[in-house]
């Protein structure tokens, strides 16, 4: 099945289908701005690599290597995509956790070049299996565009007869040097939601510096939001549309220590601010409504 994706969305000496990590099905595009990975898996973007920006422009994505990359399983780290919910499903503690859009095997739907970059598309839609853990009929397309900046965009479609609400989140991991020494902008004065605290109500009062383990849902924020990242010398931008919430979240040490696919004191490599639509900010869709999400991700 690889070698038929990799000969019909294959662009010579830019992208090609080849067999990632556990045997999986993966998309890697090479550019002279830029290389990424996506895997069909999950549609889970790995890795993005702008090239040349500055001389810290490395790794912008973190992904654990102790990821799992089997059936089943979400890959810790990389862009997780979250959807029909968020954390735990409220009226099925058994469903998995954060939905199972990040779990299943999209469709490879095309890989293009568009100017100086590249835009790879897949999608999902309602199935038996998706039909056993939430029982509407949905079509979703996740394009990733490829170059000086990583733009992602999740459109999800209601393709059924009936309204469902659900909630999202481009889940990502950024790759930084010190957790406790970055500073994330752009939350200044926001109300937010302490997952921590029994999601009591608190507000955000300047830059979000983390000095333990972080699970913020902050509410009714369209910001571009900033992360200033003195380690490695760089500032990570996120400009998101479509998007009501943002997710801040990092586990800690402790925590972090009974998960099996993290490495001992990797928590310090990676901080998730995510775009989201969850909680209070879920979206309901009329049939034949169409809702679009999106993340732009730059190095400043």
């Amino acid at each position: 099945m690889i070698d038929q994706l990799h000969e019909r969305f294959a662009i010579d000496g830019v992208a090609e289908v080849v067999a990632g990590n556990g045997g999986l099905a993966v998309v890697r595009v090479t550019l002279p701005a830029a290389s990424a990975e996506v895997y069909l898996h999950g549609a889970h973007v790995t890795s993005w690599r702008p090239v040349g920006l500055t001389a810290k422009a490395e790794e912008v994505i973190f992904l654990s290597s102790r990821s799992k990359f089997q059936a089943g399983k979400a890959i810790r780290g990389g862009v997780p995509i979250c959807f029909p919910w968020f954390r735990a499903k409220a009226d099925d503690a058994k469903a998995p956790q954060h939905g199972f859009a990040r779990t299943s095997e999209w469709t490879l739907e095309s890989v293009e070049r568009v100017g100086n970059s590249v835009v790879v598309s897949l999608s999902l839609e309602s199935s038996e299996a998706t039909r056993a853990l939430w029982r509407h009929e949905f079509r979703a397309v996740y394009r990733v565009s490829v170059g000086t900046e990583l733009k992602l965009e999740l459109a999800v479609t209601n393709t059924g007869d009936e309204d469902f609400a659900f909630e999202e989140a481009l889940h990502t991991y950024h790759r930084v040097g010190d957790v406790e020494r970055v500073r994330v902008a752009g939350l200044d004065g926001v109300n937010y939601l302490d997952n921590r605290d029994g999601n009591r109500a608190k507000a955000q009062s300047g830059d979000v510096v983390l000095t333990g383990a972080v699970d913020n849902a902050y509410i009714a924020t369209e910001t571009a939001l900033e992360i200033d990242d003195p380690v490695l010398g760089r500032r990570v931008e996120i400009e998101k549309a479509g998007s009501v919430t943002t997710v801040v979240w990092n586990p800690w040490d402790e925590a972090a220590k009974a998960m099996a696919d993290l490495d001992d004191g990797a928590w310090r490599e990676f901080i998730c601010v995510e775009a989201s639509n969850i909680l209070g900010g879920a979206v309901t869709l009329a049939p034949g409504g169409e809702h679009v999400i999106s993340a732009t991700i730059r190095l400043a």
